[in-house]
């Protein structure tokens, strides 16, 4: 998605002229940034760290809305960034115009730039996707299958990869080739709905919890017994494949946890669906309470 673009863009600068100062945001990191720097009189210190870039990312600026002392703030990195001729690269979930509730010099700007519509991928696109991944993994999947999948998947990268580690998973647990028979059974917990489902990391984290008969400060916390991580990794991994949410929003949805931490239980979840059953069965079981939850 957006998220990964922006850090693909970040990188690939970061080749062709290894000492540019790039830094990448989400607009709440750089909201929390700016306030705690107001807080702790280190206004100065802020500005530095944001006006003396090569390249500023922010991801998702759609949520500046309401927030007028950041919008402000912003404001003016903007303007001495620019004045500088350095580069800003935003990402938002619709076009400046239609940015209504940020301050109208901002959009203005915004629509100064060079604007980019990113449209979901097309069948062969996601059909290409999930080749590469499988290659990636080492999995050999019949087209077919690869068909099957890009099908009922359309609008995320992410519910594609899930799927695909899924019906991966299930193919190793049984020990048995990868076919459309076993596709169907592996996806039919994910398999998108005709109904509206709103599925959220407040939802996944409240199912988790009852599942595993735990309080939601326990499973967001800081307690580190085998049960309890287990139970936060399986609701990590969830949020990474039911979700559009980034690493760090996950991580600030967990109490404030580090995106690493994220990335370890995604990694270790998806190794775990492939090795232990019990794994995998918890996966499917929570899947389908979530989309129960999801559906009230």
């Amino acid at each position: 998605g957006k998220t990964h673009l922006l850090h693909a863009a970040g990188n690939y600068a970061q080749v062709l002229q290894p000492g540019l100062r790039v830094k990448y945001v989400s607009s709440e990191e750089f909201t929390n940034d700016y306030i705690n720097s107001v807080r702790d009189d280190r206004q100065e210190s802020f500005k530095r760290r944001y006006r003396n870039l090569d390249i500023l990312m922010v991801d998702d600026i759609q949520f500046l809305e309401g927030k007028e002392g950041t919008q402000e703030e912003f404001f003016h990195t903007f303007n001495a960034l620019h004045q500088a001729d350095k580069q800003i690269i935003l990402s938002s979930d619709r076009p400046p115009k239609q940015l209504t509730t940020l301050e109208d010099r901002l959009r203005t700007r915004f629509e100064g730039g060079l604007i980019t519509d990113i449209q979901p991928p097309d069948l062969e696109t996601r059909i290409a996707i999930l080749e590469k991944k499988a290659q990636a993994d080492g999995t050999h999947v019949d087209r077919g299958v690869l068909e099957l999948i890009a099908s009922r998947f359309e609008s995320s990268i992410r519910e594609l990869e899930g799927a695909l580690i899924r019906v991966s998973a299930y193919s190793s647990l049984i020990d048995e080739p990868i076919n459309q028979e076993m596709a169907e059974i592996a996806l039919r917990d994910i398999l998108p709905d005709s109904a509206d489902i709103e599925i959220t990391a407040s939802t996944i984290m409240e199912v988790t919890a009852d599942y595993f008969g735990i309080t939601l400060d326990t499973l967001t916390g800081a307690g580190k017994t085998r049960a309890v991580a287990h139970a936060r990794q399986l609701a990590m991994y969830l949020c990474r494949e039911l979700t559009d949410l980034s690493l760090p929003k996950i991580g600030n949805e967990f109490g404030g946890k580090d995106h690493t931490t994220v990335m370890y239980a995604d990694r270790k979840i998806r190794k775990e669906m492939t090795e232990k059953r019990d794994t995998y069965d918890e996966i499917q079981a929570l899947t389908q309470l979530v989309k129960n939850r999801g559906r009230g």
